[in-house]
């Protein structure tokens, strides 16, 4: 049996789940939820929550702080003084469970970050390697913040799909890492991000005749936008003042 199978989620309770782009879509359109719905921007100053996976964004309002794009978290229903991821369904505690069951809410449309826990590829990028999950990994005395309960062991893990899932949740989070670059030579305000995110995916689908010879593999959201302006970065948005939010 899985670690996960008789678990209260201390993973999902103790992270701030990392996003990319795709993966901001997938939810979107899936459960029909707004960008502000179930997005928030983290203050990573010492890089924990990016931990060399997801890229750091700038914003206008603080611009000497670097954010990483998540899942926002909300407070437990049933251990107030924590928080939790907002997509988490909690089971109540009882003798048998003191912390509760938990499950994820939205599992066929979780993150990339999600769905490759707990594992990495090897050096070669051949082999899902199991991290060594820590006993807990944030401070404080609160149990329902323990992770797995026992060690990983390969055999409880598909020999196919993880590494399925490594290749995706790299690839987007190249891309992902790549739209940083062009927002972060001239950072706007949040309130207009989501905007951003759509104009660069809505043109990530083309017509072959479309390509130009200039578009480059390993920086197509660069080559694509350059059409529109002479600094990518410098977009003009209509933007709603009801959809404006800051995280």
């Amino acid at each position: 049996m899985s670690p996960c199978e008789d678990c209260h989620a201390g993973c999902c309770r103790s992270f701030a789940v990392p996003v990319s782009g795709a993966d901001i879509m997938r939810i979107e359109h899936g459960l029909g939820l707004s960008f502000w719905d179930f997005v928030c921007r983290w203050e990573d100053p010492d890089g924990r929550i990016a931990l060399n996976y997801a890229p750091h964004f700038f914003f206008e309002d603080e611009p000497e702080s670097q954010f990483v794009i998540s899942l926002m978290h909300q407070k437990s229903e049933y251990f107030k003084e924590t928080t939790r991821c907002q997509f988490l369904t909690e089971g109540s505690p009882d003798d048998e469970h003191p912390l509760g069951q938990a499950r994820c809410g939205i599992y066929n449309f979780r993150p990339g970050a999600c769905r490759v826990f707990p594992t990495k590829f090897d050096p070669a990028n051949e082999l899902a390697v199991i991290h060594d999950v820590p006993a807990r990994s944030r401070d404080g005395h609160a149990e329902v913040y323990d992770l797995c309960s026992r060690p990983w062991e390969p055999s409880d893990l598909d020999p196919i799909q993880p590494l399925h899932n490594l290749v995706v949740s790299q690839y987007e989070m190249q891309y992902f890492r790549s739209i940083a670059e062009i927002w972060n030579r001239k950072p706007r305000a949040w309130s207009v991000f989501p905007d951003f995110l759509r104009l660069v995916y809505a043109r990530r689908v083309v017509r072959e005749e479309d390509l130009k010879p200039q578009l480059m593999p390993d920086k197509p959201v660069v080559a694509e936008l350059s059409n529109d302006c002479e600094d990518p970065a410098v977009l003009s948005f209509e933007i709603s003042s009801q959809r404006s939010r800051s995280a």
